[in-house]
């Protein structure tokens, strides 16, 4: 049976063991290897700075809130030097990833790529850049924004959504991209 862990204490325990005392202390990068055994989709979050400059990045905490009203969220780090590109926004995209976008994945979770000079984007009903071949986009106007540890929680309202279909995901599991081993009809 698996052991529960507190904040206080380790979570690298192997299944079985015995729980660390509680004085132990907090390991963040063994937290980080446990939260990444659960396999996620990647995006590309996108939005208009005030000056009208193209802004994006990568993230996999994407998540639905609500379907009615239809909100979803994702997270931004506090530390991100576009945070405040984003505090302004009043709408943004949600571009899902297709299993063969790591290359884009990859330009945009890098803080100083030029982000955009090869990659193919039109602007969407709300300006936000929605990313050309995507898995799926979600065009939103912003509904709340929390602040949150050293995250912000940005939820938004879903105002279009387009799906490409037969599509396969890009996944991202214990720190590397992988692909859905089949898909629902059962073929490879």
């Amino acid at each position: 049976m698996m052991q529960p862990h507190t904040a206080q204490s380790q979570v690298n325990v192997p299944m079985g063991s015995t729980e660390p005392a509680d004085d132990s202390p907090f390991d963040s990068r063994a937290f980080r290897n446990a939260l990444g055994l659960f396999p996620t989709g990647v995006a590309v979050v996108t939005t208009l700075a005030p000056d009208q400059r193209k802004v994006g990045l990568t993230v996999n905490s994407f998540t639905s809130v609500s379907l009615s009203p239809p909100l979803v969220s994702f997270n931004l780090a506090k530390s991100l030097r576009s945070i405040s590109d984003w505090l302004d926004a009043e709408a943004f995209a949600v571009n899902l990833l297709r299993h063969n976008q790591q290359l884009i994945s990859s330009d945009f979770a890098r803080a100083q790529a030029d982000k955009w000079a090869n990659t193919e984007h039109t602007a969407g009903r709300t300006s936000s850049p929605i990313l050309s071949s995507n898995l799926a986009s979600f065009e939103c106007v912003k509904f709340a924004c929390h602040e949150v540890g050293d995250h912000y929680i940005m939820i938004g309202k879903v105002v279009r959504f387009v799906v490409a279909p037969d599509a396969e995901p890009l996944v991202f599991y214990r720190g590397t991209y992988c692909r859905v081993g089949q898909s629902r009809e059962g073929k490879e």
